[in-house]
Protein backbone atom coordinates (compact mmCIF):
# COMPACT_ATOMS: atom_id res chain seq x y z
CA UNK A 1 0.00 0.00 0.00
CA UNK A 2 1.21 3.08 -0.76
CA UNK A 3 1.93 5.43 1.83
CA UNK A 4 3.06 2.73 4.27
CA UNK A 5 5.05 2.98 7.07
CA UNK A 6 7.55 -0.19 6.77
CA UNK A 7 8.72 -1.41 10.14
CA UNK A 8 12.97 -1.40 10.53
CA UNK A 9 14.37 -4.80 10.47
CA UNK A 10 17.75 -3.51 12.29
CA UNK A 11 17.74 -2.73 15.90
CA UNK A 12 17.43 1.01 16.57
CA UNK A 13 21.33 1.78 16.59
CA UNK A 14 22.20 -0.14 13.50
CA UNK A 15 21.75 1.63 9.86
CA UNK A 16 18.78 0.93 7.45
CA UNK A 17 19.54 -0.93 4.41
CA UNK A 18 20.96 1.05 1.64
CA UNK A 19 19.22 -1.62 -0.99
CA UNK A 20 15.96 0.16 -2.15
CA UNK A 21 12.91 -2.12 -0.98
CA UNK A 22 11.32 -3.85 -4.15
CA UNK A 23 7.77 -5.17 -4.22
CA UNK A 24 7.85 -8.45 -4.58
CA UNK A 25 5.41 -9.69 -6.99
CA UNK A 26 5.66 -13.28 -8.09
CA UNK A 27 9.46 -13.84 -6.84
CA UNK A 28 9.07 -13.87 -3.32
CA UNK A 29 11.70 -15.71 -1.48
CA UNK A 30 14.90 -14.79 -4.31
CA UNK A 31 13.58 -11.10 -4.19
CA UNK A 32 14.45 -11.24 -0.45
CA UNK A 33 17.29 -12.93 -0.86
CA UNK A 34 19.00 -11.11 -3.16
CA UNK A 35 18.24 -8.03 -1.36
CA UNK A 36 19.76 -9.74 2.22
CA UNK A 37 22.25 -11.13 0.62
CA UNK A 38 23.70 -7.66 -1.38
CA UNK A 39 22.88 -5.81 2.12
CA UNK A 40 25.28 -8.74 3.95
CA UNK A 41 27.97 -9.02 1.49
CA UNK A 42 28.38 -4.99 1.04
CA UNK A 43 28.65 -5.04 4.44
CA UNK A 44 25.66 -2.30 5.03
CA UNK A 45 24.00 -4.96 7.30
CA UNK A 46 26.50 -5.49 10.18
CA UNK A 47 27.21 -8.91 11.43
CA UNK A 48 25.21 -9.44 14.19
CA UNK A 49 22.26 -7.07 12.99
CA UNK A 50 18.67 -9.18 13.92
CA UNK A 51 16.56 -10.54 10.71
CA UNK A 52 13.19 -10.73 12.03
CA UNK A 53 11.14 -12.67 10.00
CA UNK A 54 7.95 -10.73 11.15
CA UNK A 55 9.36 -7.52 10.63
CA UNK A 56 10.74 -8.38 7.08
CA UNK A 57 7.48 -9.67 6.21
CA UNK A 58 5.99 -6.32 6.70
CA UNK A 59 8.86 -4.54 5.04
CA UNK A 60 8.65 -6.64 1.67
CA UNK A 61 5.00 -6.82 2.28
CA UNK A 62 4.67 -10.67 1.90
CA UNK A 63 4.09 -13.61 3.91
CA UNK A 64 6.18 -14.74 5.98
CA UNK A 65 7.47 -18.17 4.36
CA UNK A 66 9.06 -16.86 1.57
CA UNK A 67 11.17 -14.62 4.19
CA UNK A 68 11.55 -18.02 5.97
CA UNK A 69 13.21 -19.28 2.82
CA UNK A 70 15.23 -16.59 1.79
CA UNK A 71 16.66 -17.18 5.10
CA UNK A 72 17.41 -20.69 4.90
CA UNK A 73 19.63 -20.28 1.89
CA UNK A 74 21.52 -17.64 3.44
CA UNK A 75 21.55 -19.98 6.35
CA UNK A 76 23.48 -22.30 4.36
CA UNK A 77 25.45 -20.10 3.23
CA UNK A 78 26.85 -18.96 6.13
CA UNK A 79 25.91 -15.36 5.84
CA UNK A 80 22.94 -15.58 8.76
CA UNK A 81 22.99 -17.94 11.87
CA UNK A 82 19.98 -18.93 13.64
CA UNK A 83 20.36 -18.42 17.40
CA UNK A 84 19.47 -21.38 20.19
CA UNK A 85 16.13 -18.78 20.96
CA UNK A 86 15.66 -19.09 17.24
CA UNK A 87 16.13 -15.12 16.43
CA UNK A 88 18.14 -15.02 13.32
CA UNK A 89 21.36 -12.86 12.65
CA UNK A 90 23.79 -11.80 10.24
CA UNK A 91 26.14 -14.31 11.05
CA UNK A 92 29.83 -12.94 12.40
CA UNK A 93 33.31 -12.83 10.91
CA UNK A 94 35.12 -15.49 12.99
CA UNK A 95 38.54 -13.29 12.40
CA UNK A 96 39.98 -15.99 15.36
CA UNK A 97 40.23 -18.56 12.72
CA UNK A 98 41.23 -16.42 9.50
CA UNK A 99 44.72 -18.03 9.96
CA UNK A 100 43.63 -21.33 9.44
CA UNK A 101 41.19 -20.51 6.87
CA UNK A 102 43.81 -18.52 4.96
CA UNK A 103 46.22 -21.95 5.26
CA UNK A 104 43.25 -23.72 3.28
CA UNK A 105 42.58 -21.22 1.03
CA UNK A 106 45.96 -20.78 0.24
CA UNK A 107 46.69 -24.17 -0.13
CA UNK A 108 43.50 -24.65 -2.48
CA UNK A 109 44.67 -22.05 -4.63
CA UNK A 110 47.57 -24.17 -5.03
CA UNK A 111 45.64 -27.29 -5.93
CA UNK A 112 43.64 -26.20 -7.95
CA UNK A 113 45.50 -24.22 -10.49
CA UNK A 114 48.19 -26.83 -10.65
CA UNK A 115 45.68 -29.53 -11.79
CA UNK A 116 43.42 -27.30 -14.04
CA UNK A 117 46.83 -26.91 -15.71
CA UNK A 118 47.85 -30.49 -16.01
CA UNK A 119 44.38 -31.81 -17.14
CA UNK A 120 42.27 -29.10 -18.61
CA UNK A 121 40.08 -29.81 -21.67
CA UNK A 122 39.64 -26.99 -24.28
CA UNK A 123 36.13 -26.49 -23.49
CA UNK A 124 37.26 -25.59 -20.01
CA UNK A 125 39.59 -22.94 -21.10
CA UNK A 126 36.99 -20.89 -22.41
CA UNK A 127 35.13 -20.85 -20.06
CA UNK A 128 38.10 -19.92 -17.47
CA UNK A 129 38.88 -17.37 -20.01
CA UNK A 130 35.57 -16.04 -19.74
CA UNK A 131 35.34 -15.46 -16.35
CA UNK A 132 38.67 -13.92 -16.37
CA UNK A 133 37.08 -11.40 -18.69
CA UNK A 134 34.45 -11.13 -16.65
CA UNK A 135 36.09 -10.07 -13.68
CA UNK A 136 38.43 -7.99 -15.68
CA UNK A 137 35.11 -5.81 -16.25
CA UNK A 138 34.07 -5.72 -12.65
CA UNK A 139 37.53 -4.14 -11.49
CA UNK A 140 37.47 -2.09 -14.55
CA UNK A 141 34.09 -0.46 -13.11
CA UNK A 142 34.13 -0.45 -9.39
CA UNK A 143 32.01 -2.72 -9.07
CA UNK A 144 33.06 -4.57 -5.29
CA UNK A 145 29.90 -7.36 -6.02
CA UNK A 146 30.49 -8.18 -8.91
CA UNK A 147 34.62 -8.22 -7.98
CA UNK A 148 33.40 -10.89 -5.83
CA UNK A 149 31.24 -13.14 -7.41
CA UNK A 150 33.48 -13.02 -10.79
CA UNK A 151 36.87 -13.84 -9.08
CA UNK A 152 34.29 -16.89 -7.10
CA UNK A 153 33.55 -18.12 -10.42
CA UNK A 154 37.34 -17.51 -11.98
CA UNK A 155 38.52 -20.16 -9.42
CA UNK A 156 35.88 -22.71 -9.63
CA UNK A 157 35.88 -22.93 -13.23
CA UNK A 158 39.52 -23.11 -12.52
CA UNK A 159 39.01 -25.69 -9.74
CA UNK A 160 36.15 -27.91 -12.23
CA UNK A 161 39.15 -27.81 -14.83
CA UNK A 162 41.45 -29.68 -12.43
CA UNK A 163 38.92 -32.51 -12.47
CA UNK A 164 38.79 -33.41 -8.76
CA UNK A 165 35.23 -32.81 -7.46
CA UNK A 166 36.86 -33.21 -3.95
CA UNK A 167 38.69 -30.29 -4.68
CA UNK A 168 36.49 -28.51 -6.40
CA UNK A 169 33.43 -28.61 -3.48
CA UNK A 170 35.90 -27.72 -0.72
CA UNK A 171 37.37 -24.48 -2.21
CA UNK A 172 33.43 -23.71 -3.48
CA UNK A 173 32.70 -23.63 -0.35
CA UNK A 174 36.05 -21.71 1.13
CA UNK A 175 35.39 -19.11 -1.73
CA UNK A 176 31.64 -18.64 -0.07
CA UNK A 177 32.91 -18.31 3.20
CA UNK A 178 35.42 -15.41 2.53
CA UNK A 179 33.23 -13.26 0.37
CA UNK A 180 32.76 -10.48 3.53
CA UNK A 181 36.10 -11.17 3.97
CA UNK A 182 37.22 -10.07 0.08
CA UNK A 183 34.51 -7.34 0.35
CA UNK A 184 37.23 -5.65 3.41
CA UNK A 185 39.98 -6.95 1.02
CA UNK A 186 38.55 -4.59 -1.88
CA UNK A 187 37.56 -1.88 0.94
CA UNK A 188 41.21 -1.70 1.83
CA UNK A 189 41.30 -0.46 -1.95
CA UNK A 190 38.22 2.07 -1.63
CA UNK A 191 36.89 -0.82 -4.66
CA UNK A 192 39.80 1.19 -7.14
CA UNK A 193 41.69 -2.57 -7.63
CA UNK A 194 45.16 -1.76 -8.88
CA UNK A 195 45.64 -3.45 -12.37
CA UNK A 196 48.23 -5.85 -11.22
CA UNK A 197 45.69 -8.23 -9.80
CA UNK A 198 43.52 -8.40 -12.87
CA UNK A 199 47.04 -8.93 -14.29
CA UNK A 200 47.91 -11.92 -12.22
CA UNK A 201 44.35 -13.14 -13.04
CA UNK A 202 45.75 -13.43 -16.72
CA UNK A 203 49.37 -14.76 -16.12
CA UNK A 204 47.20 -17.68 -14.11
CA UNK A 205 45.19 -18.69 -16.95
CA UNK A 206 48.08 -18.25 -19.73
CA UNK A 207 50.20 -20.98 -17.37
CA UNK A 208 47.08 -23.29 -17.18
CA UNK A 209 46.41 -22.80 -21.01
CA UNK A 210 50.27 -23.74 -21.97
CA UNK A 211 50.17 -26.81 -19.59
CA UNK A 212 52.50 -25.37 -17.44
CA UNK A 213 52.11 -26.96 -13.51
CA UNK A 214 55.24 -25.55 -11.83
CA UNK A 215 54.15 -22.15 -12.98
CA UNK A 216 50.63 -22.19 -12.23
CA UNK A 217 51.30 -23.35 -8.89
CA UNK A 218 54.30 -20.65 -8.21
CA UNK A 219 51.80 -17.86 -9.37
CA UNK A 220 49.05 -19.36 -7.38
CA UNK A 221 50.72 -19.03 -4.46
CA UNK A 222 52.07 -15.64 -4.73
CA UNK A 223 48.76 -14.65 -5.99
CA UNK A 224 47.06 -16.21 -2.48
CA UNK A 225 49.78 -14.91 -0.68
CA UNK A 226 49.57 -10.87 -1.91
CA UNK A 227 45.38 -11.47 -0.51
CA UNK A 228 46.17 -12.67 2.85
CA UNK A 229 48.84 -9.72 3.45
CA UNK A 230 46.83 -7.35 2.37
CA UNK A 231 43.78 -8.19 4.20
CA UNK A 232 46.08 -8.65 7.65
CA UNK A 233 46.92 -5.42 6.88
CA UNK A 234 43.65 -3.72 6.83
CA UNK A 235 42.12 -5.38 9.55
CA UNK A 236 45.20 -4.76 11.91
CA UNK A 237 45.02 -0.70 10.48
CA UNK A 238 41.35 -1.04 11.21
CA UNK A 239 40.50 -2.11 14.40
CA UNK A 240 38.46 0.58 15.53
CA UNK A 241 35.91 -0.70 13.63
CA UNK A 242 32.58 -2.13 14.91
CA UNK A 243 32.97 -5.20 12.90
CA UNK A 244 31.38 -8.39 15.21
CA UNK A 245 33.74 -10.32 16.70
CA UNK A 246 33.94 -13.78 18.25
Amino acid sequence: MAGKRTAPILADNAPELAVGIVRARGSGAQTVYENLRQSILDMTLQPGSPLDEMSLSERYEMSRTPIREALVRLSAEGLVTTLPNRNTIVSAIDFVQLPTYFEALTLMYRVTTRSAAVHRQKHQLSVIRSRHLAYAAAVENRDALGMIQSNRDFHVAIAEAGGNPYYTGFFTRLLDEGRRILRLYYQSFDDKLPRQYVDEHEQMVLAIEAGDAVLADRLSAEHASQIVRQIQTYIARDTSTSITLI
